[in-house]
């Protein structure tokens, strides 16, 4: 996909963070934007700021992705308001941190639900639109380098963002098998500077646990201290939109914005043909690239 100048987006996690740039972008593109976030106050305010730069259309809608009825509808709005769908970007997700056995039964439903399901049901919802547009398209799947290595303590939200970048590279397959004007690609980044850390602020009512997290709350509270510093140091969410719109155009399937990762991502590989066992990592170390 080389031109987006009256093209529509479609942008999930919109609100903040990551998706806040990337609708920016966008916007810098001439695009017009669909921005769905669960966060219906901060959506519309960002929106409205967003909408006073331009002459394009900016679409607010409501909407928690890991429910498939209100997916359908932002793809509704969309299609009727906008006329279609041109760049899919499924960027929604959420932390969770626990480790296999851990993580309740809750964790895993709300984490899988959004950082791996909405993306799912965003592939089935979308892709038949963009098929019958017959014209150049683009997805973007969000994971991260956590989709590719893996650190301890991380099972819960490395799961999630593993199967993201598996999907991408099925649905690359799948596209190209099928003759789509389609391209697609999977983000993949390091730390980036957004409140990934507080997204529990939107778990569902319904999925929150009653119980208490083995580890005192006093080391919870010095481990999250200590994740917002290192996030506060991350790239900057505009740096992660620039790099995505560089990796559309070259129709590039693996977009990786940080540098310094090859070796650890290397290393797995070879761990992996070799037989060899991985080296136990902490988050944070895994994820600090090499530089």
């Amino acid at each position: 996909m080389q031109a987006f100048e009256g093209k529509v987006a479609v942008i999930t996690g919109a609100a903040s963070g990551i998706g806040r740039n990337l609708a920016e972008k966008c916007i810098a593109e001439g695009m017009h934007v669909v921005m769905t976030d669960i966060e219906e106050p901060v959506l519309k305010a960002v929106a409205a700021e967003l909408q006073a730069t331009t002459n394009n259309k900016i679409l607010p809608i409501t909407a928690d992705v890991a429910i498939e009825a209100e997916l359908q509808n932002v793809l509704n709005e969309a299609v009727s308001n906008l006329g279609g769908v041109h760049l899919l970007c499924n960027n929604a997700g959420v932390g969770g941190r626990g480790n296999a056995w851990t993580a309740t039964g809750k964790d895993w439903e709300w984490v899988l639900g959004v950082n791996l399901m909405s993306v799912i049901v965003g592939l089935r919802l979308v892709v038949p639109q963009m098929v019958i547009q017959d014209e150049p398209c683009h997805i973007v799947n969000t994971a991260s380098v956590a989709g590719l290595m893996g650190a301890a303590g991380d099972a819960l939200y490395s799961v999630t963002k593993h199967g993201v970048v598996a999907l991408t590279e099925n649905l690359f397959r799948d596209l190209r098998s099928e003759g789509t004007q389609i391209g697609c690609s999977v983000l993949c980044p390091g730390f980036v500077n957004t409140n990934i850390i507080d997204s529990a602020r939107n778990r569902p009512r319904h999925l929150q646990d009653d119980t208490q997290d083995e580890i005192p709350s006093g080391e919870v509270e010095e481990q999250m201290a200590m994740f917002r510093e290192v996030l506060k140091q991350g790239m900057q969410p505009s740096e992660i939109a620039n790099a995505v719109f560089e990796g559309i155009r070259k129709d590039q399937l693996y977009i990786l914005p940080h540098s310094g990762f090859a070796e650890r991502i290397e290393q797995r590989a070879r761990n992996i043909t070799h037989g060899i066992n991985p080296e136990v990592l902490d988050v944070v170390t895994l994820l600090q690239p090499n530089d």
